[in-house]
C-alpha cells in the first residue's frame, strides 16, 4: 500500500507543479507566445493521436488568448514540397510518396512527432516562430461543449452540442458543405468559426465554471487526449515528468508493451471499432515467453461516408531482445527498432460486422524474469481499452490483473 501512495503522491505532485508552471510561464511573461495546434481526429486514429485534417495557430499574452485561427491542412500541404519518403505501409497502401504536415504524426511519441509537426509547418512556409507544439484529439472538442453547452455557428445550420458535435462536424466537413455550395477548398472554414465561438463562450463563464473545465482538461491531459511539447527546455521536463508529453518511456527497463495502431485508409471507421488487450506472460520455463491478443470489434454492419471496412498498421512496441515467435491475424510482420524498443509491425484487416483476435507469440529476455515488473503505454486516442494482464512467475504462480487503458499502466510484483 505504501508503494501504491508514493506514486500516486508524485503524480499529483508533478501534475500540480506542471500546472503552476505553465500558468505562471504564460500569465507573467509579457512576450506573445505562439503555439501549432494539431488537431488529431481519433475517429481515423494515427501513432500520435488520430489524423491531422486540421491545425491552428494559437497565439497567448499575459495569460489572454490574443488569437486563434485554424487552417485545412490539406490546403496547407500544397505547399510542403514532396521531399520526406513516407514509411511503410503508408506509401504502398495509401500510395503517399511524401510526407506531409497531415500525416507527420507516424511515431507513437508526442515530442517526436511535434518536431516533425514544426519542421513540415516551416517547409510549407508557414510564417510564425513558435514555442511549442500542442496535440488534442476530437475528444477536447466534447470536453468544451461540456462547459460552455452547445453552440450555433453563424451562417451554418444546426446545432453543436458534446453528445453530437464531432459526428456533426464530420458530417459538415465531408457532406454538407457541397448542399451548401461551400467550395471544397474552404469546407473546413467552419472549424475556425466553431473555434471562435466556443472560446468566445469559454471567456463568459462564471469562475465556477472554469474550474469545472480545467477539471475535465486534467483527464483529458492524463488520457493523452491533449499532449503538450515546449521550446522551452524547462517547461519539457516538467510536462514530461507529469505524463503530459505522450512522451514513449525510453528509459523503462523492465518489461513493456505498447500497441500502436495506424488506420490507413478506413476513412473515420476508428469510432466503430472496439478494442481489449489481453496479455499472457510466463517466466516459469528456461527462456520467458509472452502472448499478446488484441480483439478488433467492428461494430459497423454498412458501408457508409465514413465508415468501412478496417484497414490497420499494427506496431507492438516491445523490450529489445524480444524474439517473435508465431503471429495469427496478422499479415506481413516487419521488424524495427526505435525510441529504445523493438517493434513488430503486422497489416490487420477487419471486415464489417467481424471481430479479429490477433494474436503475437513472442519470447522476452531472460534477465527480465528476475523482479518482474510491467509498464503498459498508452496511445493517444483510443480510451477505456479493457486490459487483462496474465503473470506465472518462475514457481507457476499465477496472477491475474484486469484494467482499463485511459493512462499508461505500471504492475509491479
Amino acid at each position: 500500500m505504501a508503494k501504491i501512495y508514493s506514486k500516486k503522491f508524485w503524480i499529483i505532485f508533478w501534475s500540480v507543479s506542471a500546472i503552476l508552471l505553465v500558468a505562471f510561464y504564460l500569465a507573467l511573461n509579457t512576450q506573445e507566445k505562439t503555439f501549432l495546434i494539431l488537431f488529431q481526429n481519433n475517429m481515423e486514429i494515427r501513432p500520435g493521436g488520430g489524423f491531422i485534417g486540421s491545425f491552428g495557430i494559437l497565439k497567448i499574452k499575459n495569460w489572454e488568448i490574443e488569437d486563434m485561427q485554424v487552417y485545412d491542412s490539406g490546403n496547407f500541404d500544397k505547399n510542403v514540397p514532396n521531399t520526406v519518403p513516407a514509411p511503410y505501409p503508408m506509401a504502398e497502401i495509401l500510395h503517399i510518396n511524401s510526407l506531409q504536415l497531415r500525416d507527420s504524426n507516424f511515431s507513437p511519441d508526442f515530442p517526436s512527432d511535434a518536431i516533425a509537426a514544426e519542421k513540415f509547418y516551416s517547409m510549407g512556409h508557414g510564417q510564425e516562430k513558435l514555442d511549442g507544439v500542442f496535440g488534442v484529439t476530437a475528444n477536447v472538442l466534447i470536453s468544451f461543449l461540456k462547459a460552455t453547452g452547445p453552440v450555433e455557428i453563424p451562417g451554418y445550420p444546426g446545432t453543436y452540442a458534446d453528445e453530437n458535435a464531432v459526428l456533426a462536424l464530420e458530417y459538415q466537413v465531408e457532406k454538407a458543405f457541397d448542399e451548401q455550395g461551400i467550395a471544397r477548398d474552404d469546407r473546413k472554414d467552419v472549424m475556425n468559426e466553431l473555434a471562435k465561438v466556443i472560446l468566445q463562450k469559454v471567456e463568459k463563464l462564471s469562475l465556477s465554471q472554469k474550474i469545472e473545465l480545467a477539471k475535465i482538461i486534467f483527464e483529458d491531459l492524463n488520457k493523452k487526449d491533449i499532449q503538450l511539447y515546449f521550446r522551452s527546455p524547462m517547461l519539457q521536463s516538467k510536462t514530461e515528468l507529469s505524463g503530459w508529453a505522450g512522451k514513449v518511456d525510453q528509459t523503462w527497463n523492465k518489461d513493456y508493451v505498447m500497441a500502436v495502431d495506424a488506420n490507413l485508409g478506413a476513412w473515420k471507421t476508428d469510432r466503430v471499432i472496439k478494442r481489449s488487450l489481453d496479455y499472457s506472460v510466463d517466466l516459469s520455463g528456461a527462456v520467458p515467453r509472452a502472448v499478446l491478443k488484441i480483439t478488433y470489434n467492428h461494430t459497423a454492419t454498412q458501408r457508409d461516408f465514413m465508415t468501412k471496412d478496417y484497414i490497420d498498421f499494427l506496431r507492438v512496441y516491445v523490450p529489445d531482445g524480444c524474439e517473435l515467435v508465431s503471429q495469427i491475424n496478422a499479415d506481413k510482420p516487419v521488424f524495427g527498432s526505435e525510441l529504445g524498443k523493438k517493434y513488430f509491425g503486422f497489416l490487420i484487416y477487419v471486415p464489417l460486422g467481424q471481430s479479429k483476435t490477433v494474436e503475437i507469440n513472442y519470447t522476452l529476455p531472460k534477465d527480465l524474469a528476475e523482479n518482474y515488473n510491467l509498464k503498459i503505454q498508452k496511445q493517444a486516442g483510443l480510451n477505456d481499452v479493457p486490459v487483462a494482464v496474465h503473470v506465472a512467475d518462475k514457481n507457476g504462480q499465477k496472477t491475474d490483473s484486469n484494467l482499463v487503458l485511459n493512462s499508461d499502466i505500471v504492475l509491479n510484483r
